[in-house]
């Protein structure tokens, strides 16, 4: 099998995953929307085209690496789309956190045109995507997953295989998710409540990191947030969009989520506050405001 690799979306992730597998040996074609994102590419050695058709063509698989459901089915179906450009028995990597429903949708379409649809949402950040380290979430055939086991192996050193039916990478990132938003608006609120009982916040999280209130995400945004570095390596409303999936997965399932609830309004506050392009820490500096 070929080497070629297509990646459609180069933001954070995407480009971590694309200097990867370039650093890995495959030939790698990108394509973003953003020219200041395809400069950055193009400054690294990676052969950036004009469209996802364009960057399809030869290649043994490509990676969908966008930001929601409409731009995915943009990408995959729309004009000059990947779909219609790959080889038969290619394969698709569906890495952006969506519904269930869409990529079960977005799967059908795909095996009707001849594809594999992997299911395949990441998580880890964009370090750890560079690295091949981050986790892939894995829902597919097994046939569909030897063929690109090269590629899924480059890529990440943490693959958990979750069987073969569509949807389910999406189902366990929304449940990842859902709790990342609730550990970060925890700690975020706490550390703000520290800091307005006269504690040094950077010392609180000391304490927090040692003891039963420690959680990754918590440690890794807050130290940030701490220091007001607010730049964004995961935008705000990235987790607006994605606690408001889960919920909406929940309320599909019956099921309650009262504290799931709770965060997502506040990644909604914090987007109509004016925090929306800057980094999810920002969540400790609209509590610390309010």
């Amino acid at each position: 099998m070929n080497d070629r690799v297509a990646v459609v979306g180069i933001g954070n992730m995407g480009l971590g995953m694309a200097l990867r597998l370039h650093e890995r040996g495959f030939a790698v074609a990108v394509r973003d929307v953003d020219p200041a994102r395809e400069a950055l590419a193009r400054s690294a050695g990676l052969a950036v085209c004009g469209s996802p058709a364009q960057a399809a063509q030869g290649a043994r698989c490509a990676i969908v690496a966008v930001v929601d459901a409409a731009q995915t089915e943009d990408v995959l179906f729309g004009a000059d789309g990947l779909a219609a450009a790959l080889p038969r028995g290619a394969a698709v990597l569906l890495c952006p956190t969506i519904a269930p429903h869409d990529t079960e949708r977005f799967a059908a379409r795909l095996a009707e045109a001849g594809l594999d649809a992997i299911d395949a949402p990441m998580s880890g950040g964009p370090a750890r995507a560079r690295d091949g380290t981050m986790i892939l979430m894995l829902a597919c055939a097994d046939a569909a997953f030897e063929r690109q086991r090269a590629v899924i192996e480059a890529l990440s050193s943490a693959v958990f295989r979750l069987g073969a039916r569509p949807g389910d990478g999406a189902r366990m990132k929304l449940v990842n998710n859902l709790l990342a938003g609730i550990n970060l608006a925890g700690a975020a609120e706490v550390l703000a409540l520290a800091e307005r009982a006269g504690l040094d916040p950077s010392l609180a999280l000391d304490v927090i990191e040692k003891s039963s209130g420690q959680s990754w995400i918590g440690s890794d945004r807050l130290r940030r947030a701490i220091a007001g570095d607010l730049a964004p390596r995961a935008h705000t409303t990235l987790l607006n969009k994605d606690t408001h999936l889960a919920l909406a997965m929940a309320q599909r399932l019956g099921v309650e989520a009262p504290v799931g609830t709770q965060a997502a309004a506040l990644f909604e506050r914090a987007c109509a506050s004016g925090f929306a392009a800057l980094d999810d820490a920002s969540l400790f500096e609209l509590l610390r405001r309010r």
